[in-house]
């Protein structure tokens, strides 16, 4: 089963575990267009590997094998992020099927769940915690 890791755990770990390392499963348009977690701080960059590809949002056959072209191992702590927790899930499970031990699903994702007005960032998620992002 793979554990949902709130955001700012997830930050913690990125500061403190030199083996930790954030995914981002979404698009290009969505790290183009809503913005990407800033791990500066941390020493690290986010791995830009979709899921899904845009526009017809197939599924990134070449996924697991993606993840071992970027230097991730096996013993690897792998945190997964997508907009709202979703993709991310299913990309941890995956990568988990593939043979990574650690894998992550961050709660809430990049944006979060909707508000009452449907707009996200505000509710949940990386976003909503105030941890480091910027705009492409």
């Amino acid at each position: 089963m793979i554990q949902h890791i709130p955001p700012v755990q997830t930050w913690q770990a990125l500061l403190n575990d030199p083996d930790a390392q954030l995914v981002d499963v979404r698009t290009d348009a969505e790290w183009n267009f809503v913005g990407l977690t800033d791990l500066v701080e941390a020493g690290k960059q986010p791995l830009l590997i979709s899921w899904q590809i845009y526009p017809a949002m197939q599924i990134n056959e070449t996924f697991a094998q993606d993840l071992a072209d970027a230097g991730l191992l096996a013993d690897h702590h792998i945190y997964f992020l997508c907009r709202s927790g979703a993709r991310s899930l299913s990309a941890a499970t995956c990568a988990a099927a593939a043979g990574f031990l650690h894998v992550y699903n961050i709660a809430g994702g990049f944006e979060g769940d909707p508000d009452a007005k449907g707009h996200r960032g505000k509710l949940n998620g990386w976003k909503a915690a105030s941890l480091p992002w910027r705009q492409r």
